[in-house]
């Protein structure tokens, strides 16, 4: 039984060194012939190598044939070894010729120097004209608002066409979903709007004060503070506050629900991700941010009041005398007129940076970041506009 095992073994062997690969080298015809047999994979052509480098070395020029018909059984890391000697004669200039292959020896021969070549001949990018780049990222920015404005657009329009809680199946509006809105939006707003908007108030009414005291005029600070306020920034301050206080809630709310995939769940049975999580939001911020607008006014007009008593002796009764000659309703409305267009915006830009949210959280932070940055930046543009506008129709 012994013997018989050695024989067997043996014999083993005696089949594994007829199948090995194996390289031989020759001339023929003038041409360097290089013939391979045997099994070329992963596990066997690390027994070649050596010899496949010293063919690689041997080229001086000198045409090279490769003969392929002997090989039994040919893998990506066969080929790979072929394919590294082609390249490297023929970088030398001489002609290669392949001979014998089958055809799905040839299909893998292929593929392996496309791929092999594309790296190799990839020549490194020089670097770009700085004026180039500068146009390139303008028109990437060009397109990027495009992009935005187009997806506000679809998000305004299906809200202002209704709520559209079911798909196609009428418009069924949700008074809770929009009062818990206005509750988280507006009412849990109400302590920093106050605060901030009676700190601004007063530190205008001192400055103004300050200043107007070298020329004898401190009454008329009372007009400063007044019109200042109620036209440009008690609303200005409020949707500030409101963009980074409700609009990012309102990018991270949808957007983790977009990496949770809970909005294509809605879309599946049947309800409209717009109607359901985006119409009350919007409806929301459109009724609270003219509200707190109008107590930021009267939190600012305070702290003016409060301010002008202690640094310019001007008493409150006073103070609200000549407010009611430094100011009309225009002034009042002026500044009003502005919130829902505002409160529109921040809930627009808000909703379109969540959906924009991917499947990670560097993504719903990035998202949230820009929603913010692009709601404040768009509505102090929105500010300006206004201002324009008034001005222009003397308002």
């Amino acid at each position: 039984m012994l013997t018989i095992g050695k024989r067997d073994a043996s014999a083993a062997k005696a089949g594994d060194d007829t199948h090995r690969p194996r390289v031989e080298l020759g001339e023929h015809d003038g041409a360097l012939l290089c013939t391979l047999s045997g099994t070329w994979t992963t596990r066997t052509v690390a027994d070649v190598d050596s010899e496949m480098r010293k063919a690689e070395r041997r080229s001086s020029g000198q045409a090279l044939v490769v003969d392929l018909s002997g090989i039994e059984k040919l893998d990506t890391a066969g080929a790979w070894l072929i394919d590294r000697l082609v390249s490297a004669h023929e970088r030398q200039g001489s002609q290669v010729r392949v001979a014998g292959q089958s055809d799905a020896a040839a299909i893998l021969l292929e593929a392996v120097g496309e791929i092999s070549r594309g790296r190799t001949d990839a020549a490194p990018e020089s670097p770009v004209n700085i004026m180039i780049r500068f146009l390139e990222t303008v028109g990437r920015g060009v397109y990027s608002m495009r992009d935005d404005f187009i997806a506000g657009m679809n998000i305004l329009g299906a809200t202002i066409r209704g709520a559209q809680m079911k798909l196609g199946r009428g418009h069924a509006v949700n008074p809770a979903a929009i009062f818990n809105q206005i509750d988280r939006m507006g009412v849990g707003a109400i302590p920093v709007v106050f605060l901030m908007s009676s700190i601004v108030g007063a530190i205008v009414a001192q400055q103004g004060a300050y200043q107007l005291s070298y020329f004898g005029a401190d009454i008329f600070v009372v007009d400063l503070v007044g019109v200042l306020v109620l036209r440009e920034l008690g609303v200005l301050l409020t949707a500030i506050m409101i963009a980074g206080r409700s609009g990012s809630a309102i990018t991270a709310e949808i957007g983790s629900m977009k990496m949770r995939e809970e909005i294509d769940a809605l879309k599946v049975i049947g309800l409209n991700p717009i109607g359901v999580l985006v119409f009350p939001r919007l409806v929301a911020l459109v009724v609270a941010l003219p509200c707190l607008t109008i107590l930021a006014n009267f939190a600012a007009l305070g702290g003016g009041i409060l301010a002008a008593w202690l640094y310019s002796d001007i008493p409150p009764a006073a103070f609200i005398d000549r407010l009611r000659v430094a100011i009309d309703v225009s002034t009042i409305s002026a500044g009003l007129i502005k919130a829902p267009f505002m409160a529109i915006i921040i809930g627009t830009i808000a909703s379109v940076e969540g959906m924009k949210v991917g499947g990670s959280a560097e993504s719903l932070g990035r998202q949230v970041t820009t929603s913010v940055v692009k709601a404040i930046f768009i509505v102090i543009v929105l500010d300006g506009l206004f201002a324009i506008f008034y001005a222009a129709i003397d308002f």
